[in-house]
């Protein structure tokens, strides 16, 4: 039962490593300024442009560090990784009864007291300083070289600084079981998980499927997009439909056969609406979590999903109408997929839309919002009750 004990008074903090796009992580802000919306806002850079069309950012008090005034920050921040430990540090946050970070770089860094309560909700603990740091460095060029050697120092320190600061987390959050496992491997700290808020009444239903498969991403190497795309070019007799643009797309047009429409960006009714109409959503990438499966399930649209990370979450794969929402595919080959479309096509039973969608609702925004409010109060008053009755040792 929803707890409301948190004092009317208590001052909140919520920190954010940037704002210069609005994606996942950020939606975990907005979402966490409704639970709490007189909580000031702190980030290591924020884009007055993003903030201001943010919606949820626009009116609240936003403070941000002393790499926001450095040059070309605005677009080149990541280039000031190695300075970002030193700017959350320098964020005042004395006065503040409860501090809740949104972590996935820096952010669970900063300074806090004995009698303030530290909440980390982690993304994922820094991708690419612990165990994706050599997958990085050779998506990036950087396997050789001066140059090679300067980023692997680089990264060799932050994770000294990001092992070091977890001791002044009181409690981890973890966006999902495989982060949690993430946390405990990196920080030796067990994990509460909330799994983020997904917008699942925007994604309404559809019991009417046509014959295409569907595939939607941003095009980046990491989302596998490619993988996806080869598969389908050896299933002339299966249509798969590809929403989104990157980087990847010229390559992608490189692969595709006549079965396979490269659609680029479509706005999201138009998106939605492919979602809604696909046979199956088809999802490639090792996610920490995965927003879109779940977006997908929303609509009633089943999943074939790379069986690792966050998707071992949202996707439910069984022999029984009455619980599957898709299958999984074991490895990130071409024939791996085609094996699990050729199983999806011979399943005994149709996948259930209706199924789809209640499974999709276990991750909506106000489960969220319940959960985290929950988790802050019982936490509070458990360090509440410590300040006023300390243990006495004789």
């Amino acid at each position: 039962m929803k707890n409301n004990a948190l004092p009317h008074d208590l001052r909140i903090a919520i920190v954010h490593e940037w704002f210069t796009t609005i994606a996942g992580s950020e939606k975990v802000i907005e979402q966490l300024l409704k639970v709490f919306p007189s909580a000031d806002i702190f980030a290591v850079i924020a884009d007055p442009e993003v903030v201001q069309n943010s919606g949820f950012l626009a009116g609240k008090k936003l403070t941000t560090s002393f790499i926001q005034k450095l040059p070309g920050a605005q677009k080149h921040f990541r280039n000031y990784l190695l300075l970002m430990p030193l700017a959350v540090e320098q964020f005042d946050l004395s006065s503040y009864d409860v501090v809740i970070s949104s972590a996935h770089a820096v952010s669970k860094g900063v300074l806090t007291g004995p009698d303030q309560l530290h909440l980390s909700y982690v993304h994922s603990p820094i991708r690419y300083a612990w165990d994706l740091q050599h997958q990085y460095l050779r998506e990036s060029g950087l396997t050789s070289g001066a140059k090679s050697w300067l980023v692997r120092w680089m990264l060799h320190k932050i994770r000294i600084w990001d092992y070091r600061t977890s001791a002044g987390v009181d409690q981890f959050v973890a966006n999902s079981q495989f982060i949690a496992r993430r946390i405990r491997k990196v920080y030796r700290r067990e994990a509460e998980v909330i799994y983020p808020p997904v917008d699942v009444t925007s994604f309404e239903l559809c019991e009417d499927k046509d014959e295409y498969y569907l595939a939607a991403s941003r095009l980046v190497p990491y989302k596998r997009m490619d993988l996806i795309v080869k598969a389908f070019a050896k299933m002339p007799h299966r249509k798969l439909v590809v929403v989104g643009d990157g980087p990847e797309m010229q390559k992608l047009r490189g692969f595709a056969t006549p079965n396979i429409e490269l659609c680029g960006y479509q706005p999201f009714e138009q998106l939605k609406s492919k979602m809604q109409r696909a046979k199956a959503f088809v999802f490639a990438a090792e996610e920490d979590f995965g927003i879109t499966p779940v977006e997908a399930q929303a609509c009633g649209t089943p999943v074939i999903a790379f069986g690792k990370g966050g998707a071992l979450e949202t996707v439910v794969e069984t022999g029984s109408e009455l619980q599957a929402t898709g299958v999984f595919f074991e490895e990130q080959t071409e024939s791996s997929l085609i094996s699990a479309v050729e199983r999806f096509e011979s399943l005994p039973f149709r996948v259930q839309p209706m199924v789809c969608r209640k499974n999709a609702e276990r991750f909506s925004e106000e489960r969220f919002r319940t959960d985290f409010e929950q988790l802050v109060t019982d936490r509070w008053k458990k360090l509440e009750s410590e300040i006023r009755q300390p243990t006495i040792n004789f």
